[in-house]
């Protein structure tokens, strides 16, 4: 089974990589960029009896810090 894991800081908490990305947008001449907020896409490929609260834990324990970061899951 395949999944694909999107991982997004929360609102509220800076975000070095998307100032940056703006700033380098901005510099190439790209205008009406408001905001910018980079985030990560991790790809999985488990056994098909994985259950979801196996994922969820995979996520809560390693590929997404709770305190800062939420996640979302997608069966691809």
């Amino acid at each position: 089974m395949k999944l694909r894991i999107f991982v997004t800081l929360k609102p509220g908490v800076l975000d070095p990589q998307g100032r940056a990305i703006h700033k380098a947008l901005d510099g190439l001449g790209f205008a009406g960029i408001n905001d910018v907020r980079a985030g990560k896409l991790i790809e999985l490929d488990v056994a098909d009896d994985t259950d979801d609260a196996q994922i969820d834990e995979m996520c809560r324990k390693l590929l997404a810090n709770s305190v800062i970061e939420n996640y979302r899951i997608e069966h691809a």
